[in-house]
């Protein structure tokens, strides 16, 4: 159990039991192929501009980008009039998109499609113009460029930032990468989400940029002092039979992040231990006293007393570090934060490849109030996916190994 590796993030992404041929409402997330690097922009503005602002955060488009904002907004609904852009934000290496689907998807000469031809016709217009642009136009063999054909060479009429490799006679690169992922709010409040996602993805960048160290995942950042071997008795001691079985137990080792200790000699020495990945300031966990918060269902009607407990020793610099799983966790984390005090939560899942924490929990990092950490390696999971007692129990176990304290220590 020393392998770190996680599993890829999946980027195409669909519900399997939906008609993509009918109406929908879908957010559209693509990425343009990663060899070629940021050509769609630069982001720029400032974090302390309002939104809606001239200088507010924004991505300055590169001819590339501003031709595939055009193609965006009007080559698709032209051979789709069934179809219509809401909103959108291209950034350098990829865009986003509210696609209304207010008809069943039918071409101009009466055939039924699907989502996945209509966004294919785009991405081939894309890539049509894309090869004008850069002088590869040909519809067979790669036409030289005018400029040398040389790695990492400017194509004539791109600006130098915006540099495009050559593809010499072999083939033409594509400005998109395969496939794409979509998701379909199914309220309004998911709506909200999606839109206010869409609409931060500047300012998001921007805010990275200016902080990279704390606002990146920093994989393998917590080594704690939990052992596999210690979890999985743990978990059997706390969990019913029925839960913890082999098969179950097993499941749980495979997920879990572990890299041998860097003690040359002794009894620690070679020994496995669990390792956490971390987004946020992680001094949080290192220079604070950390209580975890745990809440029973043994210690219900003692729920207000923890509370209370929990939030005067967050009063007086204690770090509280838990799940928000439970209802009663969440509600003792989510006062802490809204009284200003700082907190480290556990995620239930690994950092994807593409990690985007919300805005809001985004703008807690930044300003060193939030640490997200996760002893997991990342896997997809569908909406509907339930999480397991046996998963729950895991992460407790570990917040309390993160704060080298038992959860009971409010009593």
């Amino acid at each position: 159990m020393t392998s770190n590796t996680t599993i890829p993030h999946k980027k195409t992404r669909r519900a399997a039991a939906h008609d993509y041929t009918r109406p929908g409402l879908y957010h559209i997330t693509m990425h343009v192929a990663e060899s070629l690097g940021q050509p769609l922009g630069t982001v720029a503005g400032s974090l302390e501009a309002p939104d809606g602002s001239a200088d507010a955060p924004h991505t300055a488009l590169s001819t590339v980008g501003q031709m595939v904002e055009h193609e965006l907004l009007t080559a698709i609904h032209s051979h789709y009039p069934m179809v219509a852009i809401q909103d959108y934000v291209i950034m350098p290496e990829h865009l986003h998109f509210l696609m209304v689907v207010t008809d069943r998807l039918v071409s101009k000469n009466g055939t039924l499609q699907t989502l996945g031809h209509v966004l294919s016709g785009f991405k081939k217009g894309c890539n049509k113009r894309y090869w004008e642009m850069t002088g590869d136009s040909s519809d067979g063999q790669t036409v030289a460029h005018t400029e040398p054909s040389v790695e990492g060479s400017v194509p004539s009429g791109l600006p130098a930032m915006y540099k495009v490799p050559s593809w010499g006679t072999t083939g033409r690169q594509p400005l998109f990468a395969p496939g794409y992922c979509d998701v379909m709010p199914v309220d309004t409040a998911q709506l909200a989400t999606q839109r206010a996602y869409i609409k931060g993805n500047p300012r998001s960048r921007l805010l990275r940029m200016s902080n990279r160290a704390q606002l990146t995942v920093q994989h393998g950042a917590i080594m704690t002092a939990l052992t596999p071997a210690a979890l999985d008795g743990y978990l059997q001691r706390e969990c019913p039979p029925s839960a913890a079985t082999a098969e179950a137990l097993a499941a749980i080792q495979c997920r879990l992040l572990t890299a041998a200790s860097s003690v040359p000699s002794g009894f620690l020495a070679g020994k496995v231990f669990i390792t956490c990945d971390t987004f946020g300031k992680r001094a949080l966990l290192t220079e604070h006293r950390c209580l975890p918060v745990v809440c029973h269902r043994k210690d219900a009607a003692r729920f207000s007393e923890q509370k209370q407990r929990c939030l005067e020793e967050a009063a007086h610099g204690a770090v509280l570090v838990g799940t928000r799983i439970a209802p009663k966790e969440r509600e003792i984390m989510d006062d802490a934060v809204n009284h200003g005090f700082p907190v480290i939560t556990l995620h239930d899942n690994g950092f994807a490849d593409r990690y985007h924490p919300s805005a809001d929990r985004l703008g807690l990092c930044a300003e060193g109030r939030l640490l997200i950490v996760s002893p997991w390696k990342y896997q997809y999971r569908g909406k509907n996916e339930q999480i397991t007692v046996l998963f729950c129990k895991a992460m407790n176990c570990v917040a309390q190994a993160l704060c080298r304290t038992r959860d009971d220590w409010w009593k």
